[in-house]
C-alpha cells in the first residue's frame, strides 16, 4: 500500500525531522575543515605538479558539494533548530558555494510546492517541455530548448553561467533582506577572492579556485538533474497534481556508493527530502532503511542515471520522458491514428 493510499507518511518521517546540534557540528567539522586544507595542500602543489594539484581540486570539489548541501539544509530550516544560526550560517556557506542564501531559498522553496506540476513549471527546476508544447515551437524556439538541453549547455556552460552571473543579480520582485543577502554574498565572494589573489597571486588562485569551482558546479547540477530526469517521473496538472506522489514518483533514490552518499550528504535519498524537506541530511538514509515503503521508489544507479541524458521533454500521453530523436516516431504514430479514427 502506498502513503498515497494510507496517508500515513507523516507518522513514520516526524522521528526524523528535528535536527540534532551535535550531529551538525561535527558536519561543519568534517566538513569545513578537510575543505580548507585540501585547497591550502591544491596551492602548495602547484610547485610540484599541476597534476598533483588537480587531484586535490577533485577531492576539495567533493568537500564543496557536501558545504553546499549544508547551505541546502539551512534553507529549509533543518540544520540547527535556531532560525538566526541556519541563516548565519546558510549565508557563509552561501559565500563558499557562490550561491545566495535568501534567493536561493525562495526558489528552491518554490520547486519544493511546484515539483512535477506542469501549471507551476519555471521557478527553480530544470527547463522542462511537454511534447505538444515544443512541437508548437517556432524553429529557433526548438533550436535554443536542444541547446538548454545538450550535455555541453547544461553541465559545462551552466555551472558557469548560474554560479558566476546569475546569482549575482536579485530578482525582479527581491524583497529588501533578500537583496542586502545578496549584496553580502557577492561582497564576501569577491572580496575572498580579491584576498587570495593578493596573498597568492591571481594565476595561483585561478589553478586551484578555477577547476574545483567548475568540478563541483557540474557535478551539483548533474545531481538536481538526474533525480527528476527519468523515464518514468511524475507530472500532473494541477488540479491532478499530488504532493507526496510528485516526491515518491517524481523525484528518485540514487543508489551510489557509501563514500558519495557520505560527500554528497545523503541527497541521493532525493525522495524523502522532497517528502519532507525538514529532515537533516545526515538522517535521510536511517529514514530509508527504517521504512519499507520509502524503498518503494525509483532507483537509480551511476550507470543507469547516464540515460537521463536521452531523455529532454514529457509526453503527457505515456506519462513519460521521451528524447528528440522519439519524438518524429512519436509525431508518425500519433497521426496515423489520427487518420484512422477519421476514416
Amino acid at each position: 500500500m502506498s502513503y498515497e493510499d494510507k496517508g500515513g507518511w507523516r507518522s513514520d518521517i516526524a522521528p526524523y525531522e528535528r535536527p540534532h546540534l551535535k550531529h551538525s557540528v561535527w558536519q561543519i567539522i568534517n566538513t569545513l575543515v578537510p575543505f580548507f586544507l585540501l585547497w591550502y595542500f591544491a596551492y602548495l602543489s602547484l610547485s610540484v605538479s599541476f597534476l598533483l594539484t588537480l587531484v586535490f581540486d577533485i577531492v576539495a570539489a567533493g568537500f564543496l558539494i557536501r558545504t553546499f548541501i549544508i547551505f541546502h539544509d539551512c534553507c529549509h530550516k533543518s540544520f540547527f533548530k535556531n532560525k538566526l544560526a541556519n541563516d548565519v550560517l546558510g549565508t557563509i556557506t552561501g559565500i563558499l558555494t557562490c550561491v545566495p542564501y535568501h534567493q536561493w531559498r525562495h526558489t528552491h522553496t518554490i520547486h519544493h510546492a511546484s515539483s512535477g506540476n506542469l501549471d507551476r513549471r519555471g521557478v527553480g527546476d530544470i527547463w522542462t517541455l511537454t511534447v505538444d508544447e515544443y512541437i508548437a515551437l517556432s524553429w529557433m524556439k526548438r533550436l535554443v530548448y536542444r541547446l538548454y538541453r545538450s550535455p555541453f549547455v547544461m553541465f559545462i556552460i551552466g555551472p558557469i553561467y548560474i554560479f558566476l552571473i546569475d546569482y549575482r543579480f536579485n530578482r525582479k520582485r527581491a524583497g529588501m533582506k533578500e537583496r542586502i543577502n545578496t549584496y553580502v554574498t557577492n561582497l564576501g565572494i569577491f572580496g575572498g577572492a580579491a584576498l587570495l589573489c593578493w596573498a597568492i597571486g591571481w594565476q595561483s588562485f585561478l589553478l586551484v579556485q578555477g577547476p574545483m569551482f567548475f568540478l563541483s558546479g557540474a557535478a551539483g547540477i548533474w545531481l538536481f538533474y538526474v533525480q527528476h530526469q527519468f523515464e518514468e517521473s511524475y507530472y500532473e496538472n494541477d488540479e491532478e497534481w499530488d504532493y507526496v506522489k510528485a516526491a515518491m514518483h517524481g523525484s528518485s533514490f540514487y543508489n551510489l556508493p557509501k563514500f558519495l552518499h557520505w560527500i554528497t550528504g545523503n541527497i541521493g535519498f532525493h525522495h524523502i527530502h522532497h517528502l519532507s524537506p525538514r529532515v537533516p541530511n545526515y538522517y535521510l538514509e536511517k529514514a530509508h532503511n527504517k521504512n519499507e515503503v520509502l524503498r518503494n521508489v525509483q532507483t537509480i544507479t551511476l550507470r543507469t542515471s547516464l540515460e537521463s541524458l536521452k531523455f529532454h521533454m514529457w509526453n503527457e500521453e505515456t506519462k513519460k520522458f521521451i528524447g528528440f530523436k522519439d519524438l518524429k516516431r512519436f509525431v508518425v504514430k500519433k497521426r496515423a491514428a489520427a487518420v484512422k479514427t477519421e476514416s
